[in-house]
């Protein structure tokens, strides 16, 4: 799923008058601001596990009901990014920011909320009724059955689509106006709706074995019905209570038509080169869904391959540390850098680029070893429904996905800095090598590999992909911040995190195989009991590994991790 704004002034002066314009409250720092935002994250990311938790127990990891219900229920978020995301983030944001200047900011803010939504409803209309020919665009190899049970399970979810896009829209007010903690805090309801409705599922319809639910003969329509409309409920949920925070605010949405006066012509270049960018790249995830999908159906009786169930369980746990701390960070810093670069601040934008990219390199760098050497009791403490076969699918795929993660991080603020300075160009021409790289790996997979080693490879022709994407953008804002970017820093930085986390990457091994490796994981015992098992080992070796890498990091005198850890360690003196 796809994310951010500044203020209507300087920090502490008025914004432009008018009935939903107020002040924009001083900026609070990026200690505060990313710690006010990963709180808020943290909190939905862990009502998500146990909603995920709930699901997998429901329907499985694997087999045709998981991977039908995988399909449909991913695709609202791929419409979403296709069809609004990249132009919501691209265009909405700069111009919040210049309508909270404007003399009529109340007019141009009603009006871009109100075009918006407009346009993802008509949109999401179109695209529900359209549900069968877009299953069936994004699989292969499924047999008439399971397209007709994905087809039911898309008519159910896409509707998500237009919540999705008010979800975005309304963020983005509290973010312009400095309200960063509800847009994280949001998805909590999500996970209460959801967590409710699987619960229901389960008490009525019971678990699903191991290995999911291949005989549709046994899925009715009640199941397809409960299942469905609870994802999709959450979603409603989720967009609803940001209208709480900007009510008590102050700030009133007006229903109102119109494109006149409101930036959208000036922006028209980076809507069209972002829209472009987001197609391309999501041609990418489409590709990737389609092998996924075939590598699922390959499987003989009884033996599963990893298909698309098993790539979304992996991708959920990658991307934890990216959502509950670089995505904080960012989005914090993107609200000084968009400001600065409406100023001309050349110097400002690059100090805050700097800063994050060395910041957020720190936490990565010790992510991704921790999610290499820990892939599976991870997987066992996060998804313990999936049991011991469920886990041998997802944890390679993980394994491979992590080697991606560095990049992730700072590909996604190098991003937004380009937003910030309105250039969707750059970022269109940077997506197709980076898209290449992706169907490449994948095709190659599937001519030199078997189906079983499709969807590990899926993982690391992602990482590939982001590697390349973060060299090429690095490049580009070098000859757009003026021929540099602080770039000895930010290398020597990561030389250092890289150092410090081999090393604890062997240590975390070597304690991992002392205790008993995968073996230690308690299968076969209830989920109870493998997540406790799974949470042991996770921590043990984690912490270990921790300790290690800080310790290091101390030695070679890296002064970020201070500022990483800084809040954190004030609050918990105080």
């Amino acid at each position: 799923m796809t994310v951010p704004t500044d203020p209507a002034s300087d920090p502490g002066a008025e914004a432009a008058s008018g009935p939903g314009a107020s002040a924009a409250p001083p900026s609070r720092g990026l200690g505060r601001n990313s710690m006010v935002m990963a709180a808020g994250t943290a909190a939905s990311r862990l009502g998500g596990l146990v909603r995920n938790m709930m699901l997998v127990a429901a329907i499985g990891s694997a087999g045709t009901v998981a991977n039908a219900f995988d399909v449909a229920n991913k695709l609202p978020n791929v419409l979403f990014a296709i069809l609004a995301g990249g132009m919501l983030n691209a265009v909405l944001v700069p111009q919040i920011v210049k309508a909270f200047r404007a003399h009529n900011a109340q007019e141009r803010i009603d009006k871009l909320l109100t075009v918006s939504a407009v346009g993802i409803l008509a949109i999401t209309a179109i695209l529900t009724g359209a549900s069968a020919w877009v299953v069936m665009l994004y699989t292969d190899g499924w047999t008439a059955e399971q397209l007709a049970l994905g087809t039911v399970f898309a008519y159910w979810c896409i509707p998500q689509l237009f919540f999705y896009g008010l979800y975005t829209l309304l963020g983005q007010v509290l973010n312009a106006r400095e309200q960063f903690g509800p847009f994280m805090w949001a998805p909590v309801a999500n996970n209460v709706v959801s967590v409710i409705g699987f619960g229901i599922f389960l008490v009525v319809f019971g678990t699903a074995p191991e290995l999911g639910i291949n005989d549709l003969s046994e899925w009715d329509t009640p199941r397809t019905v409960l299942l469905a409309a609870t994802a999709t409920l959450g979603i409603v949920a989720q967009a609803l209570v940001l209208l709480v925070p900007l009510l008590r605010s102050g700030f009133r949405w007006n229903f109102r038509l119109g494109v006149r006066g409101i930036g959208l012509r000036s922006a028209g270049s980076v809507a069209l080169w972002t829209f472009a960018a987001v197609v391309l790249e999501q041609a990418g995830v489409l590709y990737l869904t389609r092998v996924a999908a075939e590598a699922g159906a390959s499987g003989g009786p009884g033996v599963e391959f990893a298909g698309n169930a098993a790539y979304t369980q992996a991708l959920l746990i990658y991307l934890l540390p990216h959502s509950l701390v670089t995505v904080s960070i960012a989005t914090a810093l993107f609200t000084g850098i968009s400001k600065a670069a409406h100023d001309g601040d050349t110097d400002r934008v690059r100090a805050d680029l700097s800063l994050g990219l060395r910041t957020i390199g720190v936490f990565t760098v010790f992510a991704t070893a921790a999610l290499t050497v820990l892939a599976a009791p991870a997987t066992a403490f996060i998804v313990p429904t999936a049991g011991a076969e469920g886990t041998a699918l997802i944890a390679p795929v993980l394994v491979a996905l992590s080697f991606g993660l560095v990049p992730l991080g700072a590909m996604a603020l190098m991003k937004w800095v380009y937003y910030a300075y309105e250039d969707g160009r750059s970022v269109f021409f940077i997506t197709v090598p980076s898209t290449l790289a992706l169907v490449g790996g994948l095709v190659a997979a599937q001519i030199w590999l078997a189906p079983q080693y499709w969807v590990i490879a899926a993982g690391g022709a992602y990482a590939l992909s982001n590697w390349i994407t973060v060299l090429l953008r690095t490049g580009g804002l070098r000859r757009k911040l003026g021929g540099r970017l602080d770039g000895g820093r930010v290398l020597a930085l990561h030389a250092k995190t890289l150092l410090a986390a081999a090393v604890s990457g062997v240590a975390g091994w070597g304690l991992y195989r002392l205790v008993g490796g995968f073996d230690a994981l308690s299968f076969g015992s209830g989920w109870v009991l493998t997540m406790l098992s799974g949470l042991w080992v996770t921590a043990l070796c984690g912490l270990a590994m921790l300790g290690v890498y800080v310790l290091l990091l101390r030695l070679l005198k890296v002064r970020e991790l201070d500022r990483l850890l800084g809040p954190v360690l004030a609050r918990l003196k105080r």
